[in-house]
């Protein structure tokens, strides 16, 4: 019986709160909404339960212009004219693969090149960066003419890069001013290459770039460059913040006893 009594008195001490007896316990007074279950996929790149499929290794119907490039051995092959998402996206988490041409040929912008435009119109550059000399802001994993990724992650010619990207897009106000700027987070091959960078604008080669005000939502784009740059295991999930509503203001609690705290903002 006594064994019996210390066993149960054991398991409730490892089920105890950890909160000391008296601590008071913060509480924000918003009631959240309970997250969406979302089955993740049995890898890490494989897409998750709520992302759209633009293209698994087959159907290219997706995109517009899919005529122009090619399908081949579970692959999309760079063509004639930049391939753009039939559907438009706002914030986004995109992961798509890309692998430059072997035997590599040329060299700085003239090997690998090619482009994922978000909105079709703001470039992370697509390029065979292994042991290719170029300008930083054009080399792989940078925004276009704004900053070059923090490290160089390309793997050689003929091997399959990952860009994971996190994308929140620009707002504008009613008259067309900018409201709040494009940013983006990338991870090259798990490396993380953009970290929260602001964009200045779009990415044009001939010119500054700048913000023109445009629909909250636009499509995807992969460049043509002339090199036949090859495509696999492209999807995007879009980006939902946390749903909650504020029931009160913040308060700490002690048993009984709430103690308010000043109003914060949500």
């Amino acid at each position: 019986m006594k064994r019996r009594l210390l066993t149960v008195l054991a398991l409730s001490a490892a089920v105890a709160p950890t909160t000391p007896a008296g601590a008071e316990e913060y509480l924000s007074g918003i009631r959240w909404e309970k997250p969406p279950v979302v089955d993740p996929g049995k890898t890490d790149d494989a897409p998750p339960s709520d992302a759209v499929v633009l293209f698994g290794g087959e159907d290219a119907s997706a995109w517009e212009n899919q005529e122009n490039w090619k399908v081949e051995d579970g692959t999309l092959i760079s063509g004639k004219g930049y391939l753009t998402t039939k559907q438009e996206f706002g914030d986004c988490q995109l992961h798509i693969e890309w692998s430059a041409p072997t035997p590599p040929k040329g060299e700085g912008q003239g090997r690998g090149n090619s482009g994922v435009f978000m909105m079709g119109k703001y470039e992370i550059q697509v390029l065979d960066s292994y042991q290719n000399e170029t300008y930083a802001d054009g080399q792989a994993g940078a925004i276009y003419k704004q900053t070059p990724p923090m490290v160089n992650a390309t793997r050689p010619p003929g091997e399959w890069n990952t860009y994971d990207i996190f994308w929140t897009a620009p707002r504008f106000h009613e008259d067309g001013s900018l409201k709040s700027p494009a940013s983006i987070t990338a991870v090259h091959n798990g490396v993380l290459i953009l970290n929260h960078f602001t964009l200045l604008g779009d990415t044009p080669f001939t010119r500054p770039p700048e913000y023109q005000a445009h629909e909250p939502r636009g499509p995807i784009a992969l460049q043509d460059h002339g090199n036949p740059v090859r495509f696999r295991n492209i999807w995007v999930r879009e980006i939902k913040p946390p749903v909650g509503e504020r029931v009160r203001d913040p308060y700490l609690r002690d048993g009984d006893k709430e103690t308010p705290l000043p109003k914060q903002a949500d």
